[in-house]
């Protein structure tokens, strides 16, 4: 026991992202890039950690496109568009940096919110070696501190809107770390081998999903976009416990469960939508 934190175990979820419910669903902590292929799936969606040069080229190369976030302070340049000078030389490229204060020279695209704004154009970006097809995201809320987030795409002829809605959407991601965490046991396991952990972490997310699965089969006609873990934990333990009560006390299940108090002590605790 030494006491204090240490760096441990991490593990990079890729999942697939319900936009209908807005819902993650855990693929696999290994990537598998046949199996994206065999799905149509075109795009990745990553958080910004992940915006650094080798793992887009990575994954450009493989026949992906990327959808990220940059840092508000990136070094970008306006691409030129204008006539070229006639004689020898290279030809103009850039038209100047940007500078995230001036929109003059961004395409407007809608506004998502009230006072959120959503703009774009295509950008060259030094640092990635390529042109990126940049959102530029302004939160004018608080008139006296107006703030702005940078999402760019490696894919330079999708809509805006869309990518940034995809990108929106795989927020949803950090939910299966959460719900894994505190109901089904991903961090839970103290084994040291590869192949161990792999098998662990896939069946704890694996669960996770099939709980998933559960609500919306039994939501299905409901409307409800509301999923939750705790009240499917909170359920499950009141099912065991009435039965344990049922065994102990002998007394007869199928009298039991077929009446109204059996549900009603089944869902004590469950969080309503």
């Amino acid at each position: 026991m030494t006491n204090k934190s240490k760096k441990s175990q991490g593990i990079s979820s890729l999942a697939i992202v319900n936009l209908n419910y807005n819902t993650a669903y855990n693929l696999s902590v290994k990537q598998n890039q046949s199996y994206l292929r065999e799905h149509g799936i075109t795009h990745i969606a990553a958080d910004g950690f992940y915006s650094k040069i080798r793992f887009i080229d990575g994954i450009c190369e493989l026949g992906f496109h990327q959808n990220c976030r940059l840092r508000n302070d990136e070094n970008l340049c306006y691409l030129y568009k204008g006539p070229q000078r006639e004689g020898k030389g290279r030809a103009k490229s850039y038209d100047g940096k940007v500078k995230f204060d001036d929109l003059s020279r961004w395409e407007f695209i809608i506004e998502v919110e009230p006072e959120v704004l959503l703009y774009t154009a295509v950008l060259n970006s030094p640092c990635f070696k390529r042109n990126l097809n940049v959102v530029y995201l302004l939160n004018r809320q608080n008139p006296e501190k107006q703030r702005y987030a940078l999402f760019f795409s490696t894919d330079l002829i999708l809509f805006a809107l869309v990518f940034f809605n995809w990108y929106r959407a795989h927020f949803q991601i950090e939910f299966i770390f959460r719900d894994a965490k505190q109901f089904t046991g991903v961090a839970n396991c103290q084994a040291r081998k590869k192949e161990a952990l792999h098998f662990h972490f896939n069946a704890s997310l694996t669960t996770l999903n099939l709980l998933k699965k559960q609500d919306r089969e039994l939501n299905e006609n409901s409307g409800s976009k509301v999923c939750s873990i705790a009240s499917w934990k909170a359920r499950y333990f009141n099912e065991h416990l009435l039965d344990r009560f049922i065994s102990h006390l002998d007394l007869d299940p199928i009298f039991i469960k077929n009446t109204p108090q059996y549900e009603e002590l089944r869902n004590y605790g469950v969080i309503a939508a």
